[in-house]
């Protein structure tokens, strides 16, 4: 049976869509919105978060971003969820981003986009200071890392840089300052030359996300 990756255009879910697109994985994609009215007895039952994305095979279900990108690999037989000497080095990326770069970026993001696309509230301008503050604090630590190499890990592009890049395709809103670490800038450009991360819903039927109010 074809897996089916049910996704939106939020940020993790697009993360899935894009890994699942880049290694070329044999899934089924479905545009989902669990949260909406009438959904969440559909979808409790494969995520009790009722969020996305979601990954089912047969009567299994997987969530969380990371772990279908592991199973993907593992479906495709990639290295691009690295299993070899390099997985601690990886996971050490994965993990350091979400209490760093990613918070940083997250926070910036929910302030100047998020909350402004679903009418949350007025934009918090000490948040977002804070949030500046935790995204040059990192950047700095990924512009040396960057120094001498174009990914993360030596071997070359992994999970790892599109884990860390989640919520960069969403600067138009954020406008978090790249242009200050040329080399993290020239990374994310290097992301954004691949098909898979820069366009991943190309030719999927799925709602724009509401626009976000100037």
């Amino acid at each position: 049976m074809t897996p089916t990756l049910y996704f939106s255009r939020n940020p993790n879910p697009r993360l899935a869509v894009a890994v699942a697109r880049y290694l070329d994985a044999p899934v089924r994609f479905e545009w989902a919105a669990p949260l909406a009215p009438g959904q969440a007895d559909r979808f409790r039952p494969l995520n009790p978060s009722l969020r996305l994305p979601i990954l089912t095979e047969g009567d299994r279900s997987l969530w969380e971003a990371d772990a279908i990108a592991c199973r993907l690999s593992q479906i495709t037989a990639s290295n691009f969820w690295r299993i070899g000497d390099e997985l601690p080095d990886m996971i050490r990326w994965i993990s350091w981003s979400r209490d760093h770069f990613m918070r940083g970026c997250d926070m910036v993001h929910f302030e100047r986009g998020t909350k402004l696309r679903y009418g949350l509230g007025p934009t918090d301008s000490a948040l977002v200071d804070e949030g500046l503050g935790v995204f040059h604090a990192s950047a700095g630590v990924l512009e040396a890392q960057l120094a001498h190499r174009d990914w993360l890990l030596p071997s070359g592009l992994s999970y790892a840089d599109f884990r860390m890049a989640t919520f960069l395709p969403f600067n138009d809103v954020a406008d978090l300052p790249l242009a200050a670490y040329p080399r993290l800038a020239a990374w994310h450009d290097r992301l954004m030359a691949l098909p898979a991360w820069s366009d991943p819903f190309a030719g999927l039927s799925a709602p724009e996300l509401p626009a976000v109010p100037r």
